[in-house]
């Protein structure tokens, strides 16, 4: 195994340096708050742009139930935490060695970075949670990947309760030793990607509407409900399944549209491959650091083209540069290409979504911890070269936790009563009439999910315990710009905040320079040196 994760590290470095190239010779700066409109922008704090960096399928045990302590095994890269560095709610307390379901949580090392994706629908999440118990993962949420996947393929479902420590995901556990994390974060409710990918810009699954819905079976939509994965209604690169929201459902887009406040979501692959009969086409593919090619592009990621009023259905391009976040062709829509190019130009928009590549997205099956590391910390490393990073917040979370393992029970604070709930008997999330708003198919709080923030403001080396969930991060940004919440049954009416992450009154001035390869730090403190 050792000379296995040497050749495996050694081949990383060598894919990753030649993955980023394009991206550092991009990641020049501009003219930082020269002409930037969203430095403007009237803000409660002194921060000026946020940028969400909106990940997939990873619950927190997954990746941080050990944290800070990593196995540092030979031939795998160190890492050793920071003196003082606060514990997490995690694998503990004999949770490793005496864990209730019929597997015991083990560790996966570098090695076995790629692995299947899990059961992570809408019932069998519930079902997996048994009442609170955290017992049954292996028996619904566990899934046995195949030959496809040699270095995991004898772990059957069991697979389920495998997680990662900091010589795997390093980047993500040294943002966390100098920056903010939250180990009370959850999914607004149980559900796969699209159910995340719709509550972190609105808080809000229901209100699906029948006359732009079609195709959709129980297991995507219940009681009016998205708990499914059905493709948005306004996409031309969506399947013939697909789902639009009606007109009174509104996201935080629409909310800073409103206000003239610039925003965008900014996706892998939006770039049409081509267009036939006037169809755009989303074809084209990356390769992941191993080298095998995905479909770069993913319609039931992209939360604003289930709303008509915030979609870009043909995928049009912005008109030019200065367009980009903008009211205009696009609709506040881009690839990904267009963010740095905006941010490096003196042009980061207020609010900005990215949506990695599938390649880099870190959902199993299609991508890996060490392939989204190299977005992330890409990304991050980029932002921290602009003049505009002193005014920056970066959120890092996720959009469901794949199923994997994860102890801890949510609180509950929406109740179901649907054909598709299991949470605590058949058909029952607790008291469905409860609901709220009467809105059933959303039981929730969900799984636990990881929860960074990394800004100047940023509180160092921190862990917060504060109830969190996907529609913080709206409830956020309303409150950063002073919006009205969106409401009509939005969870953001009583999302918790993240301002205990946050310290304006001693910002930090420290800039940590990441390996987007090993995750390690190549330098850190004032001006990243």
């Amino acid at each position: 195994m050792i000379l296995k994760n040497l050749r495996w590290m050694a081949a990383l470095t060598m894919a990753t340096s030649l993955a980023i190239s394009p991206a550092v010779t991009l990641a020049a700066p501009g003219n930082g708050e020269k002409g930037n409109a969203a430095a403007a922008a009237p803000t409660t704090t002194p921060i000026k742009h946020v940028v969400v960096i909106f990940q997939e399928n990873v619950s927190f045990d997954h990746y941080f139930g050990t944290y800070p302590n990593a196995e540092n095994p030979e031939g795998e890269l160190k890492f050793k935490a920071k003196n003082a560095t606060p514990s997490v709610n995690g694998l503990s307390q004999g949770l490793l060695e005496r864990n209730p379901n019929s597997v015991q949580p083990f560790r996966l090392d570098i090695s076995q970075n790629y692995t299947c994706s899990q059961d992570h629908d809408y019932m069998p999440e519930q079902q997996a949670f048994d009442s609170g118990l955290m017992d049954k993962f292996p028996e619904f949420t566990g899934a046995s990947c195949g030959s496809g996947f040699p270095d995991v393929q004898n772990l059957n479902t069991g697979i389920v309760m495998g997680y990662y420590d900091g010589n795997t995901v390093a980047g993500e556990w040294n943002y966390a030793q100098n920056f903010a994390m939250s180990d009370n974060f959850h999914g607004t409710n149980f559900g796969p990607s699209t159910v995340g990918a719709i509550n972190v810009v609105s808080g809000m699954t229901g209100g699906v509407d029948p006359a732009t819905s079609k195709n959709n079976a129980n297991d995507e939509v219940i009681a009016g409900s998205v708990i499914g994965d059905p493709d948005p209604a306004f996409d031309d690169c969506s399947s013939t399944d697909v789902v639009g929201l009606l007109s009174t459902n509104k996201n935080i887009g629409d909310l800073l549209t409103a206000r003239g406040i610039s925003w965008g979501w900014f996706q892998g692959g939006f770039t049409p491959s081509s267009v036939v009969k006037g169809v755009s086409v989303c074809a084209t593919t990356t390769n992941r650091i191993d080298g095998t090619p995905e479909t770069a592009y993913s319609a039931h990621h992209n939360p604003f083209n289930y709303y008509k009023s915030t979609s870009n259905p043909h995928h049009t391009a912005p008109k030019n540069l200065a367009e980009v976040g903008h009211d205009g062709l696009a609709n506040h829509q881009y690839d990904l290409s267009w963010f740095m190019k905006a941010a490096a130009a003196g042009d980061l928009p207020a609010v900005s979504y990215l949506k990695a590549n599938r390649a880099q997205d870190g959902h199993p099956g299609n991508s890996s911890p060490l392939d989204e590391q190299v977005f992330i910390v890409n990304t991050i490393n980029f932002l921290q070269s602009l003049p505009d990073w002193d005014s920056t917040l970066v959120i890092v979370t996720y959009d469901d936790s794949d199923g994997w393992y994860d102890h801890a029970m949510s609180p509950i604070l929406d109740q179901s009563n649907s054909a598709q709930d299991a949470l605590t008997g058949t058909s029952a999330c607790g008291n469905g009439a409860n609901a709220l708003e009467g809105i059933q198919g959303r039981c929730g709080y969900g799984p636990r999910l990881p929860f960074l923030v990394i800004s100047p403001f940023a509180k160092n080396n921190y862990v917060d315990s504060t109830l969190l969930d996907q529609s913080s991060v709206p409830r956020f940004i309303e409150e950063n710009w002073s919006l009205p919440q969106i409401g009509n049954g939005s969870f953001d009416q009583f999302a918790g905040t993240i301002f205990n992450m946050l310290d304006f009154k001693n910002p930090n001035d420290n800039k940590v320079i990441l390996n987007p390869s090993t995750g390690q730090v190549v330098n850190s403190g004032k001006g990243g040196k």
